[in-house]
């Protein structure tokens, strides 16, 4: 069967969940707030995600954002007793499987939990590639140093690279990726705005280390002339900030590729 993740601040609704979803074959995780979701989600890459919206600290959406943003694929059913047309317009631009109201009979619960499960499985099927988070093309895990100062970013990179198969380094700031970028990464994401070092000077340095691959860039900025120089130095795309995971995806596909020695 499936493993699932119940997340509500609500014990006693944690609790009776798993009760009833266990009884059904399933192995059942539980989490009480949106950091601990995010973290089981991260480690244990379940099936199928039932979330409440309301939760202290990180709410529902956050949750489902992280989520999202770890496995654009995963199943993720919202479960609370808010309903309103901006919440679930929200829920659907983050690929909600289905929108439920507490207090729905358990016998509907577990057929829609069915439901989901099963449309999961068929979607694994029909795009291995993507949900089965591997690489497509390269006999050995490409190594990718990712270079952000916002620790969100740089973790939830980090998780999404790795699920592909890749081999991720990390890096907050310049002199940490000049660092790094001895172990000879394939490919470098970097952010433009870092502390003390921006990243048009931490791509200078790095090629005079003699770095020879390629460069992914990210960030706010669409100044032109600074774009225009980072392309001089070699970087093989820029991203404009927020950008979408599973084109950053395919631009480290296609940068491994134009970089292959």
């Amino acid at each position: 069967m499936a493993t699932i993740l119940v997340v509500d601040d609500e014990r006693l609704i944690c609790e009776l969940l798993q009760v009833v979803l266990s009884s059904q074959g399933h192995e059942v995780l539980m989490a009480s707030n949106g950091k601990e979701a995010v973290d089981l989600f991260a480690t244990r890459r379940p099936r199928l995600t039932l979330l409440d919206v309301c939760m202290p600290g990180l709410d529902g959406i956050e949750v489902l954002r992280q989520i999202h943003w770890m496995d654009p694929l995963a199943a993720v059913m919202i479960m609370t007793a808010l309903e309103t047309d901006t919440l679930r317009r929200q829920a659907r631009d983050w690929g909600v499987t289905e929108y439920l109201t507490k207090g729905l009979p358990l016998d509907k619960l577990i057929g829609a939990v069915e439901r989901a499960i099963l449309q999961s499985e068929k979607r694994s099927t029909l795009m291995p590639s993507v949900s089965a988070g591997r690489q497509v093309g390269l006999e050995e895990p490409a190594t990718i140093l990712v270079v952000d100062d916002d620790q969100v970013v740089r973790e939830l990179l980090t998780d999404f690279l790795s699920s592909r198969g890749y081999r991720v380094l990390a890096a907050p700031d310049g002199p940490a990726a000049l660092s790094l970028v001895d172990e000879q990464p394939r490919l470098v994401v970097l952010d433009i705005y870092l502390p003390g070092m921006n990243g048009v000077k931490v791509l200078r340095e790095i090629r005079a280390k003699r770095y020879a691959g390629g460069v992914i860039v990210l960030s706010g900025c669409q100044e032109e002339r600074l774009l225009e120089e980072l392309l001089s130095m070699g970087a093989v795309e820029f991203m404009a900030k927020p950008f979408d995971l599973e084109r950053l995806a395919l631009s480290v596909q296609v940068g491994l590729i134009l970089t292959k020695p």
